[in-house]
């Protein structure tokens, strides 16, 4: 029921109210107080009410930040002193989607045993359901303001820019508010939520962004950034209107953050050279499965300064453990003020990369049989997410996608050549497991 990134689908279909409430229910039986917020999208308000409505019969008080953040979600439960928070989001996906994503009091969405613990309970129908005297409230809170001085306090710029910010009509004004107080001239674009997405579709890709590059360089702005819609994600834009690539914006916040000795929490799919452009800093990295949830826990360890993932979630484990767009927004506007963001970019080798997804009708079958053969025709090869052969001058990853019926093939080397043919091996590989 549970993916790595919550509950996802069709709104209908496997996301209903009926859902909602049992997870509510499910939720409520070991919690007495959570926080609760929704991304723009219609169904949500009915999915929130349902889920509300699980939780207040289990006895639980409800703090209702209405339409919020992500991020301020994850960090609100802990300012509110809260056992859990809940986010109403399909985040990046389509508007016909939407889904539910459990927060813990540290900001880490929760892990693989809560999240099976919350899905038995759903399986079983089980709850702990209280008399018409004891039901839990509904109170409407607002922390965004407090996400807002949060940013500020955090970040300082060391001159005032201009930035373009689009929100994606989706959640995140926070950032807009935030990159104001700190003294920018914000200029934005598809700001009024709206969970149907009709300024681009939610997920902030170059393709999807091409409007938000126009406008940085028509205006001549400092840079500019672009959330989904929930705002967990963020990617940015130079002022030269190139839209840099998520490796390449993990390694500027890796390198920023971090420390000689220290290390950055990355996920098995990320580029070499994010690790190359580290190790000239004495910077290692350490490697997690996809999925923002490992990359906080990797980042919950002592000497992890930093975690992120290339698809634009970004980690300040001193700050919070929930991926916050708004905070990596004003993260990437004081470098930009320290030195223009093209030039750090070109400071920063870049390597061929092929991917493709190839439809498969057993993916665990699939990925089970080219697990057996990899490990018996290679030395350096590991499972942590899917496999990953490491050919010494480059790689080759071959994982199952966590929602969908394909395997994913990513292979990397520094040269192109080199690159073709990882990835025609990797392809060769896949078609003798199927």
């Amino acid at each position: 029921m549970f993916g790595t990134s919550g509950i996802r689908g069709p709104v209908g279909d496997e996301v209903t109210a009926d859902l909602a409430l049992a997870v509510g229910r499910a939720l409520g039986i070991d919690t007495d107080r959570v926080v609760v917020g929704r991304d723009p999208r219609e169904s949500g308000r009915l999915l929130t009410d349902a889920l509300t409505a699980g939780l207040r019969e289990s006895g639980t008080d409800v703090l209702d930040l209405g339409l919020a953040a992500t991020p301020t979600v994850g960090r609100a439960v802990a300012w509110e002193d809260a056992d859990a928070g809940v986010s109403v989001t399909a985040s990046h996906n389509p508007p016909q989607d939407n889904g539910i994503k459990l927060w813990q009091p540290s900001g880490q969405a929760f892990d693989g045993e809560l999240r099976e613990r919350i899905s038995e309970r759903v399986r079983e129908g089980d709850a702990a359901l209280v008399g018409w005297d004891q039901l839990g409230d509904r109170t409407a809170v607002d922390v965004t303001d407090r996400h807002r001085e949060q940013l500020v306090e955090h970040v300082d710029l060391g001159r005032p820019l201009t930035v373009v910010v689009d929100v994606g009509n989706g959640a995140g004004g926070v950032t807009v508010d935030a990159l104001d107080a700190l003294g920018c001239d914000v200029e934005t674009l598809n700001a009024q939520p709206d969970g149907s997405f009709p300024g681009r579709p939610s997920e902030p890709t170059a393709e999807n962004c091409q409007s938000l590059a126009t406008l940085v360089t028509e205006s001549d702005a400092d840079l500019g950034i672009a959330h989904d819609g929930d705002a967990d994600r963020m990617r940015a834009v130079t002022a030269d209107g190139d839209f840099l690539s998520g490796d390449v914006l993990l390694a500027l916040f890796g390198r920023a953050a971090a420390s000689a000795g220290e290390r950055v929490a990355v996920p098995v799919d990320t580029s070499l050279a994010v690790a190359d452009y580290l190790a000239e800093a004495d910077i290692a990295t350490t490697r997690t499965p996809v999925g923002d949830v490992y990359v906080a826990a990797a980042a919950s360890e002592s000497d992890v300064a930093f975690g992120g993932e290339p698809s634009g979630a970004w980690i300040w484990p001193e700050e919070t453990l929930c991926p916050d767009g708004p905070l990596a927004a004003c993260k990437i506007a004081a470098l930009a003020a320290e030195r223009p963001l093209a030039d750090r970019a070109g400071d920063i080798e870049t390597y061929p990369i092929r991917r493709t997804s190839v439809e498969v009708a057993e993916k665990r079958a699939v990925m089970d049989r080219i697990r057996e053969t990899v490990t018996e025709r290679y030395d350096d090869v590991s499972t942590l997410d899917g496999v990953r052969i490491d050919r010494g001058d480059g790689w080759l990853l071959l994982r199952a996608s966590g929602t969908q019926p394909l395997v994913r093939i990513t292979a990397e080397a520094r040269d192109s050549a080199r690159a073709d043919e990882l990835f025609a091996e990797a392809t060769e590989i896949l078609e003798a497991a199927r």
